[in-house]
């Protein structure tokens, strides 16, 4: 196991020390958090999402980017997590970038230990960040899509098993069915 930083540490001293210790870590309130392992399904249905965000994006022709996890996103100066999907829109990033300051969409594939925290810690967090407009929950044990979404100043939240998602903005529209296709 590598050993964390004693000391609390802010979002820019986080992203240096990540550079050399190579893992999936997340920084909650200055505190470094290791990932833990991920079961097949939760790999399979976070591959299936990111291929329906690309192929959505691609079929609507918009300017946006699908990522897959690895990215981090700044919650604030001291917290940063690192969702299994994400797009932002606009001109492609930095190709050696490692956060993403400004995604439209957020994604969590929920597993039995991070459900609480994905409902309750990164929903408040993630909608902290201001160009953030949708979070989506996906479940893959209940093939369920908990979709968060910005209006105005109030957080709607639906529950979808099947039908269209929208997302909107950016424009997309998925099949919820393709958020859990064998990749």
């Amino acid at each position: 196991m590598k050993p964390f930083p004693q000391t609390r540490m802010t979002v820019d001293e986080y992203l240096a020390w990540s550079e050399t210790n190579p893992g999936r870590y997340e920084l909650v309130r200055g505190e470094v958090y290791e990932m833990t392992p991920q079961r097949l399904l939760h790999a399979e249905v976070k591959a299936a999402v990111y291929t329906a965000l690309r192929r959505g994006i691609r079929a609507a022709g918009l300017p946006c980017w699908a990522i897959p996890d690895g990215m981090t996103v700044r919650v604030d100066a001291r917290t940063a997590y690192e969702p299994d999907a994400l797009v932002y829109c606009g001109p492609r990033r930095d190709p050696k970038s490692v956060e993403v300051p400004d995604p439209v969409i957020v994604v969590e594939v929920s597993s039995p230990s991070t459900r609480r925290t994905d409902s309750s810690e990164k929903l408040t967090g993630y909608f902290r960040v201001p160009s953030i407009r949708h979070y989506l929950m996906v479940d893959p044990d209940r093939r369920m899509v908990v979709h968060h979404r910005r209006a105005g100043s109030e957080i709607e939240t639906t529950l979808l098993q099947d039908g269209t998602l929208v997302l909107d903005p950016p424009g997309l529209e998925l099949p919820v069915a393709a958020l859990f296709e064998e990749p």
